[in-house]
């Protein structure tokens, strides 16, 4: 069975982002909230099967692996 790609989204508000990564296969993840700062806030996450209309209805927009990946060596 082939391991499914984890896909990524983000979004900017005002002060700080949020960056999203989702495994499609079993629904789990990884948030980061980068704050104005500088800080790098990182939650494990269970996502339901409705995550990405839930991301689309936010406004999150896909974003590269390379970023997310990127940030995460900053947390």
């Amino acid at each position: 069975m082939a391991k499914a790609i984890s896909q990524y989204f983000k979004r900017i508000f005002d002060d700080y982002q949020v960056l999203v990564m989702v495994n499609p296969t079993d629904f789990t993840g990884v948030e980061l909230i980068v704050h104005p700062d500088g800080k790098i806030e990182k939650t494990d996450m269970e996502f339901d099967e409705e995550i990405f209309e839930d991301l689309q209805v936010d406004e999150f927009k896909p974003c590269s692996a390379l970023e997310f990946q990127l940030t995460l060596a900053k947390a």
